[in-house]
């Protein structure tokens, strides 16, 4: 029999329990009852009319409370559950030539604020706020009893401009050079100091669909980070992929993901400078690709910042289309979760104007499957891509 619940309760507002019935997993600082104080971590219990759950309460993040339950106080045995659901949910999706995925997405799996990705034997935690720390164990201990794992890390959360850190969790430390599994290609990630855990899981279907588009073609791969876009390009018989970011670790990196696939890199360029300043260059000596691909970093990391950002994300797409080929293929990616889907689409159509271009979409897609969100919480859609052909001004 389950214990009664002995910790504290808050009473919500009434015009929250629509969108909390529908799932969305967030209530801001700003709807809490003045005056409530709890350690990071705590269970509380929320009402807000007749609707009522379990939540962790965050002291410090502007999201004070992350619902969790309907029904019951989550434990281990909860969270192992929601783990195996997870678990099983990829399994049915990845085939066995893809050994880096998202486990466990956050809002999307029903533990919000943390994510898992998996890269081969070893799994990388990162959590999004203080409270996240009551939950990390049983997160833990359900990877071992379920996975094989030689290793479980966590990605630790510093201020801007530290370098990453992993802490070990379970097991031991991964390789630096960890070589994965992506549809066939092998990749080198650094779960260590890459981006986001070590690699852009994301994108992973995203760089098949354009990869198989590619064959024959002159690509231009913008903000190429390790090459991804590059070597399904490559793959696919690209007559020359040309990858540009301003890391010379990563230009280096990519150079070696294609010699590890057996890829002639000599065919191809690795370039290591600023991507606005080559497009710029190209531009003025009438260089022309018939693919390109604009993925840059967020412009915007709150609400704030979102004026420059769509001011960043016009430049620089009319820069990548003033590069392309009539009639050629541009795909434009946003992984700003403050820019909509609508709003990037607007950003789009005026870089087209500026370009003197029309764009022709013929592909709209987020993130890959493994990375699930619930139809009450569309802030879980933090990814837009598109694929569109670029045709004159009739």
């Amino acid at each position: 029999m389950t214990a009664p619940f002995s910790g504290p309760s808050l009473e919500l507002p009434g015009q929250l329990k629509r969108g909390l019935q529908a799932g969305h997993p967030w209530v801001y600082r700003d709807h809490v009852p003045r005056g409530f104080q709890a350690a990071s971590g705590t269970w509380v219990r929320v009402r807000s009319g007749a609707y009522a759950a379990f939540a962790l309460w965050d002291e410090k993040s502007k999201i004070a409370l992350r619902l969790f339950s309907e029904h019951a106080v989550p434990d281990a045995n909860w969270v192992h559950e929601r783990v195996a659901r997870a678990l099983e949910l990829r399994r049915s999706m990845l085939h066995e030539d893809t050994s880096a995925y998202r486990l466990l997405y956050g809002e999307g799996d029903g533990i919000p604020g943390l994510t898992v990705d998996i890269y081969g034997a070893f799994a990388v935690i990162v959590t999004y706020a203080d409270s996240l720390e009551t939950v990390v164990p049983w997160v833990v201990r359900a990877l071992v009893e379920l996975l094989k794992m030689h290793g479980i890390v966590r990605r630790a959360r510093l201020r801007d401009g530290e370098p990453p850190r992993l802490e070990v969790l379970h097991g031991r430390l991964p390789p630096r050079e960890l070589i994965i599994a992506e549809h066939g290609l092998r990749m080198q990630v650094d779960l260590f100091s890459g981006q986001k855990t070590g690699l852009f899981l994301d994108h992973r279907e995203n760089r098949r669909f354009l990869g198989e588009l590619c064959a024959g073609k002159r690509v231009l791969n913008l903000f190429s980070y390790t090459g991804a876009f590059s070597l399904y390009a490559a793959r696919a018989g690209a007559s020359r992929v040309t990858s540009v970011d301003m890391s010379q670790p990563a230009a280096r990196a990519a150079r070696a993901n294609f010699e590890l696939n057996g890829l002639d890199a000599e065919q191809h360029e690795f370039l290591s400078e600023d991507v606005f300043e080559f497009l710029e260059r190209m531009r003025q000596k009438s260089v022309r690709y018939d693919v390109v691909i604009c993925d840059p970093p967020s412009f915007a990391n709150s609400r704030e910042q979102l004026k420059n950002a769509l001011r960043a994300y016009v430049s620089v797409n009319s820069a990548g289309l003033r590069v392309l080929e009539t009639g050629g293929l541009y795909a434009a990616a946003s992984c700003t979760a403050q820019v909509s889907s609508e709003v990037f689409r607007g950003v789009l159509a005026e870089a087209a104007v500026n370009a003197r271009r029309r764009l022709q979409v013929f592909h709209d897609a987020g993130h890959a499957a493994d990375h699930p969100l619930f139809v009450g919480h569309p802030e879980g859609r933090y990814l837009k891509f598109v694929a569109a052909r670029a045709l004159p001004i009739p």
